[in-house]
């Protein structure tokens, strides 16, 4: 049918976690490429270190290296929701020791929290529920 038949908010809502997917993955892509071209991998493992993590810059490289990996798994549409899970993951984590200590706004009603970190962490849970592969009985 036409755009406005029944079909048609099935396939927008099909189009838009495409556009989703795709967005989020540049976002996290972007994030991890600064990381790595920025030289800020080793600030990031003392800061872990600083935490108590063991082997904070073996935790900081793992954690770039996802970022650059899991983006491109979810462009190409491979292990999409493994992918988003791990980012979730480490979202909230990150969420926990960095965002929420600084309260819910990032800008305006304060600063650094934790409301970007939490549409994230949502959109990935979406991403990764959206493209969970089906199960078949034989």
């Amino acid at each position: 049918m036409g755009l406005l038949g029944p079909k048609a908010p099935l396939e927008r809502a099909g189009q838009f976690i495409e556009l989703l997917r795709i967005t989020v993955a540049i976002l996290i892509l972007i994030h991890g490429v600064y990381r790595l071209a920025a030289g800020l991998v080793v600030p990031f493992g003392i800061w872990l270190d600083s935490l108590g993590f063991p082997y904070g810059y073996g935790w900081a490289m793992a954690v770039t290296l996802y970022e650059l990996v899991g983006p491109a798994l979810m462009l190409t549409r491979r292990w999409t929701s493994l992918a988003a899970l791990g980012h979730a993951a480490i979202l909230t984590l990150g969420m926990i020791l960095v965002h929420l200590p600084a309260g819910w706004f990032v800008v305006g009603g304060g600063r650094n929290g934790m409301e970007y970190s939490v549409l994230l962490i949502v959109a990935l849970l979406g991403i990764a529920w959206a493209y969970w592969p089906a199960r078949h009985s034989a």
